[in-house]
């Protein structure tokens, strides 16, 4: 089957078959296909789109590119589960769901990835715990999952390799924003982790891939529909971006937060509704609960129990991470030389954030990556950041800078005070969780 004919059938407007597409996905692991004709239907695709039944036939493919895991017969105490987030920036409920959804009986093997860009990578995060191993051997995975019940790491180049090429090609080719390809490669690796179902977080507002609503309901949409369609039931919740989630950003400070969170410590509202919303509905979907209230008794259980706290402990001590990392409150998470306030320049209330730009101010500090390549400070980052609406004083913090020197710390006081903006009043400041798409 010639490449150039799939290419063409794309470009002008055809549907590919099944037969087709698999070919296209064959031709990105054994290399038949060269740069540039997959970079050409990538484009094809981008401008064209794909229906449901290629956006499934593409996700299949792709997903039985590698290794897929079968978790029969590996005895665990529960059904496979996960969640899969858009990524924004302060999104640190990946720490906290796991553990709370492994302590209701789920299993959950979360395959995630570092940050590129201004979005923070969960993988990065946990970096950030002295020992934390993130490619652990399928012996010592099993064993986390067993004693644990959750096992946060990143994916082996045996997951999904397909994605893995046509991912990099899309990123020198200005076709990351195709739909149907944001799908594939999300959901292939998904589907290769074996799971039995998915809750997906769309996030949506200035510091997400989806700016606004319609494109959010068009990605969640498609996702559960082609994750369903493969097989895998899930649904998306459509959550807020358009401010930090939480009161940090930033490696080390993120983890710091889930730790006081699951330990009640402190647990922010809107961080709190997100994470609620979510593994209530993976207790739904794997049937560890009846209704929405059994489901977040349950999780309210697991928190107040200490039994999430519990897991998460175990699940850090599993991977190589600090075996106290609960009782010594996070004291081995490594701490910036330099903390200094961001001062509101008026009197007022904090109106907007432009959460991308304090992304980007994060990566400045050296907090995220510019490039693949790059190497990340953990210790880096805003923490205490105030929330929309509130109501602040002249000088009175907005958020604490933790920086690696004076003069980096001064940029990003600079870029928080260009970002965050004080005035005589604020607009509505809508919900945390937007709604919610499900399968037909």
């Amino acid at each position: 089957m010639l490449a150039q004919e799939i290419i063409r059938r794309k470009r002008d407007g055809g549907t590919l078959s099944v037969a087709q597409v698999d070919a296209f996905v064959r031709g990105l692991v054994d290399r038949s296909w060269s740069e540039g004709q997959v970079a050409a239907l990538a484009m094809a695709v981008c401008l064209r789109g794909m229906d449901r039944d290629e956006c499934v036939a593409l996700t299949r493919a792709m997903t039985h590119s590698g290794q897929v895991l079968d978790w029969r017969g590996a005895k665990l105490r529960g059904p496979v589960l996960d969640k899969h987030s858009t990524g924004g920036v302060g999104d640190k409920v990946s720490l906290i769901l796991a553990p709370i959804v492994a302590a209701c009986g789920g299993v959950v093997p979360m395959i995630s990835g570092r940050g590129l860009g201004h979005t923070g990578g969960t993988l990065d995060k946990l970096a950030s715990l002295p020992g934390y191993t993130i490619a652990p051997s399928r012996a010592v995975l099993l064993r986390v999952l067993r004693d644990a019940g959750c096992a946060i790491v990143g994916a082996s180049a045996r997951i999904a390799p397909a994605d893995r090429r046509l991912y990099a090609v899309r990123d020198v080719t200005a076709t990351v924003e195709s739909v149907a390809l944001i799908t594939a490669s999300i959901l292939s690796k998904k589907l290769a982790a074996g799971l039995q179902s998915l809750v997906m977080d769309v996030k949506v507002g200035n510091g997400a891939f989806c700016a606004d609503l319609a494109t959010a309901r068009t990605l969640a949409t498609s996702l559960v529909e082609v994750a369903n369609g493969a097989g895998l039931p899930t649904v998306a919740l459509i959550t807020d971006m358009n401010q930090v989630l939480g009161t940090s950003a930033g490696n080390a400070l993120e983890v710091r937060e889930s730790i006081d969170f699951l330990t009640g410590v402190a647990r922010e509202p809107r961080l709190s509704e997100v994470t609620f919303a979510l593994a209530v509905r993976m207790l739904r979907l794997g049937g560890l609960a009846q209704d929405d209230a059994e489901a977040e008794r349950r999780v309210q259980q697991a928190l107040s129990s200490g039994a999430a706290a519990e897991c998460f402990a175990r699940m850090v001590a599993g991977l190589g991470g600090p075996a106290d990392v609960l009782a010594a409150g996070g004291a081995q998470l490594p701490q910036a030389p330099v903390q200094r306030a961001v001062p509101a320049p008026r009197g007022g209330v904090l109106a907007s954030m432009d959460t991308r730009a304090l992304g980007l101010a994060v990566v400045a500090l050296g907090g995220g990556r510019r490039r693949a390549s790059d190497a990340v400070d953990p210790r880096v980052g805003f923490d205490a950041m105030l929330p929309l609406g509130r109501i602040v004083q002249a000088g009175e913090p907005l958020a604490i800078v933790h920086a690696a020197s004076a003069d980096a710390a001064d940029a990003a006081i600079a870029a928080a005070l260009a970002a965050m903006r004080v005035d005589d009043s604020a607009g509505p400041i809508g919900p945390a969780v937007i709604e919610q798409i499900s399968g037909a």
